[in-house]
């Protein structure tokens, strides 16, 4: 019976772990797997969709992307879609970029370019290109991207319109890295599919709290409503993030989640680039209302402090010689990694492609929220003021 006795730390170590376990649970399968069940629900025709399509407006802002424009702009112009126009503000481009222009504007009549200011300073240039082009639509519904994003199917449009229905006015679409080889890659789209399952999971949950300027679309009367970018135009971003935050709510904001409404990003190939970019939305994020990132914070914790748990369960009972404890110590741990890997990759076919995460899961699992802390402290000791006006 001594082998089945379990000391003081011993006991404490698993019903630490034993509480944890179930609070991973419950973020796996009631925040995380909501993509899942939305896609579920739809298949059983569960979700109301509007039979309207309504005329809409693709706004894109363009920095020395003639490449980019050139592999982009014609899957987005020969979206089979009955109206809707294509505007691209060039943002002081010193490539080829306004002569891109210029030719596919002769090849395509519904597209339209325009440029932002040479004296425009001490604003957000994104912001300014973004605004220009809102002022310049015809119509209420504006749907954003990026250059370096490619729509999954010429059904992109009319499935994100699909959720435009009277009460709608704001919809959060998915967005994930194209596949290709290279550690690098792996990490930036699991990262990149493990904070979709987060915002798109709490926005499913009716708690929206931040959307992506990759895929998202919104009522030209509520940027107007918002006054623009106003509130945080000294920023150097926050044009999508921020905007959703302020706006979004559980009545006016809906999530479309098919593969075919997806945008694929072009691979990043430098650790650089991809560090920019999430220091930069560290910036911004401080800034945000409610209780989400809070919630979302309390996640990490609980991740990490479950592996500390079950590690020093499964040592103290193997120096102990306490095969049980160790062993149950293993199994809440073997028990949550198979629920994770069944969201995680479950989600990963149904919206981001055939890529599976397996023997890699753990490592990004312990990875993610290390390098998180990582582009905190690059934005805290960088200072505020590269964040600031430009």
């Amino acid at each position: 019976m001594e082998a089945f006795t379990f000391n003081t730390v011993e006991l404490n170590l698993l019903s630490a772990a034993g509480i944890l376990f179930i609070i991973q649970l419950i973020y796996y399968l009631g925040l995380y797997n909501r993509i899942h069940l939305r896609n579920k629900a739809v298949r059983k025709e569960e979700t109301h969709f509007t039979r309207e399509l309504p005329p809409l407006s693709v706004i894109i802002c363009a920095r020395n992307e003639a490449d980019n424009l050139r592999k982009v702009l014609p899957a987005i112009l020969e979206q089979d879609y009955p109206q809707f126009e294509v505007i691209v503000i060039n943002d002081a481009s010193t490539d080829e970029t306004e002569d891109v222009l210029g030719y596919m504007e002769e090849k395509y009549p519904h597209l339209y370019h325009s440029f932002t200011p040479d004296s425009a300073r001490y604003i957000s240039h994104k912001k300014l290109a973004l605004t220009l082009g809102i002022k310049a639509s015809k119509h209420d519904w504006l749907v954003f991207t990026e250059t370096n994003c490619l729509p999954a199917s010429k059904q992109w449009l009319k499935l994100m319109a699909r959720n435009f229905t009277s009460q709608t006015q704001i919809v959060l679409g998915y967005s994930g890295y194209d596949r290709t080889k290279g550690w690098l890659h792996k990490r930036v789209s699991f990262d990149t599919l493990f904070q979709s399952l987060r915002y798109l999971g709490f926005a499913l949950a009716g708690k929206p709290y931040m959307g992506i300027g990759r895929n998202m679309a919104y009522r030209k009367e509520l940027f107007f409503k918002q006054k623009g970018y106003s509130k945080y135009l000294n920023l150097q971003r926050g044009e999508d993030d921020l905007f959703v935050n302020q706006m979004a709510n559980s009545t006016n904001t809906r999530v479309e989640t098919d593969f075919n409404a997806t945008m694929r990003i072009q691979p990043v190939y430098r650790y650089k680039d991809w560090k920019e970019e999430k220091v930069s939305y560290v910036a911004t994020s401080r800034f945000y209302r409610g209780a989400q990132r809070y919630l979302l914070g309390f996640e990490t914790l609980s991740r990490l402090l479950f592996y500390v748990a079950c590690i020093a369960g499964i040592v103290f009972g193997i120096l102990n010689f306490h095969w049980l404890a160790a062993g149950i110590a293993l199994l809440l741990w073997l028990i949550r990694y198979t629920v994770q890997a069944v969201v995680i990759n479950q989600t990963a076919k149904e919206i981001g492609g055939n890529r599976k995460y397996y023997f890699s899961l753990p490592v990004f699992d312990i990875l993610q929220p290390m390098q998180s802390l990582n582009f905190k402290l690059c934005r805290f000791f960088r200072g505020k003021g590269d964040f600031m006006r430009r």
